[in-house]
């Protein structure tokens, strides 16, 4: 019995001695045994002040990774952007011994209990740090006392944006980072590698814009109660896709300009169907400007799709003030007619006379190749002529000798306006774009 129990304890011995946590070198920082905040020694240091306070400015470098870029609102003139922002820095009082020069990690919870940056958004309209399924945050310190502190952050931020080229624009967007308290006395804001600090993920998309570029400055802001500060700003350029707008705006105004002007080619008697293809289009225009407008914030400037919509819109309420023109002077033209025919003494060609008129016979000498008939139109229906044959006294009418007879024509040519307008609107509509392209594109 002695001698087992010797060698089982000989047994346990050999069997503790080699034990895996014992064959690793002697490294207290993955010790189970020492407590976090005993081996920075947190408890011995007023983590309230920052680092080598009253000293110079601590310097603190700054890499964002943009994870992604959610949305741009023109109505809201703002963005929403989701990144990865860390922090570097050296703290001395978070110094600790380490044989192999390995960093400890810790989570939201140390976070609390020492110096961080006070970093905030200049400009955001709101922002939160992620905290699925825990907070998303980070810490790791180094024994030299070198401090990585990252979070993911979804922040939605100001961009002004100009609006007088759109929807052939392209904007430029920045996302800004500051201390809140810390001056530039206190804490030294900047990019740890330049432009290098800002990675954005390929697979990063917008539906309506396309992404040129990032890049990084950096800058002094003045405040004039508090001093200045560092500020660290992340800029984006993008470009809307005008596909869109070729497709939804662009292209059914053009057809609606296009479809006025299939009125210059219908007969100036059919009422019926010109005034509603006019009313059609000019209704039509109202509701495609109504709903651009809709989607737009109020500016107090011209965009230029404005300008295009109300181009299109005045070619369309122009080609309906051209069939009024025409109808005005078509009734002008018949009442003419009716008072010529009144004082006509005979009916000598005039066509469709009426009833009463065809029972005078006409004595008069008229030659045959200046008269003209009435309801014929010369030059391929493109003008009507008529032929008033005026007796220059009553006595010349009622005799029946070969007299001397004076003879008007009356042109009244209600054609033309139709005629040069199917050749006038299309030239001036198509002037306006080629300009207007050339100045947007």
């Amino acid at each position: 019995m002695r001698l087992r129990r010797e060698t089982t304890r000989v047994d346990g011995g050999n069997h503790k001695s080699g034990s895996p946590i014992f064959r690793r070198s002697p490294d207290m920082t993955k010790s189970p045994m020492t407590k976090s905040e005993q081996l920075l020694r947190i408890d011995d240091h007023d983590f309230t002040m920052r680092p080598a306070f009253g000293g110079p400015p601590i310097p603190v470098g700054v890499d964002v990774q943009v994870e992604s870029l959610d949305t741009i609102s023109e109505v809201d003139m703002d963005f929403t952007m989701t990144l990865y922002l860390r922090h570097y820095w050296k703290d001395e009082r978070l110094s600790f011994p380490s044989t192999n020069n390995q960093s400890m990690t810790f989570d939201s919870r140390l976070v609390k209990k020492i110096w961080v940056p006070d970093m905030f958004f200049v400009h955001s309209k709101r922002s939160f740090i992620h905290d699925t399924t825990t907070d998303n945050v980070m810490l790791r310190v180094y024994p030299d006392g070198n401090v990585l502190y990252s979070l993911r952050v979804t922040v939605t931020a100001m961009c002004n944006m100009d609006l007088s080229r759109f929807p052939l624009d392209t904007q430029t967007c920045s996302l800004e980072i500051e201390s809140y308290a810390y001056t530039d006395d206190d804490l030294m804001l900047y990019w740890k590698k330049g432009n290098e600090s800002l990675n954005t993920d390929d697979r990063i998309s917008l539906s309506q814009f396309f992404i040129q570029k990032f890049h990084t400055t950096t800058k002094l802001a003045f405040y004039s109660s508090t001093g200045w500060y560092n500020r660290l700003y992340i800029h984006f350029t993008l470009r809307r896709h005008v596909f869109f707008f070729l497709l939804q705006t662009y292209f059914p105004a053009t057809l609606m300009v296009m479809l006025s002007w299939v009125s210059f080619w219908i007969d100036r008697r059919a009422v019926p169907a010109r005034v509603p293809l006019g009313i059609t289009t000019v209704l039509t225009m109202s509701t495609i400007i109504t709903g651009v407008n809709a989607s737009m914030p109020r500016v107090s400037y011209i965009k230029a799709v404005d300008i295009y919509l109300w181009v299109s819109f005045v070619f369309v309420f122009l080609s309906v003030i051209e069939y009024a023109a025409v109808n005005y002077l078509t009734t002008v033209q018949e009442r003419r007619e009716r008072k010529l025919r009144n004082q006509l003494p005979c009916t000598c060609g005039i066509a469709n006379p009426d009833e009463d008129m065809m029972m005078t016979t006409c004595y008069s000498d008229v030659d045959p190749n200046t008269t003209g008939t009435y309801g014929l139109p010369e030059n391929g229906g493109r003008q009507e002529r008529i032929l008033a044959q005026l007796s220059l006294s009553d006595s010349q009418r009622n005799s029946r000798v070969k007299t001397t007879r004076g003879y008007v024509n009356i042109w009244i040519d209600t054609h033309a306006i139709d005629k040069y307008s199917r050749v006038i609107f299309p030239a001036a509509y198509s002037l306006f774009n080629i300009v207007y392209w050339s100045i947007y594109s």
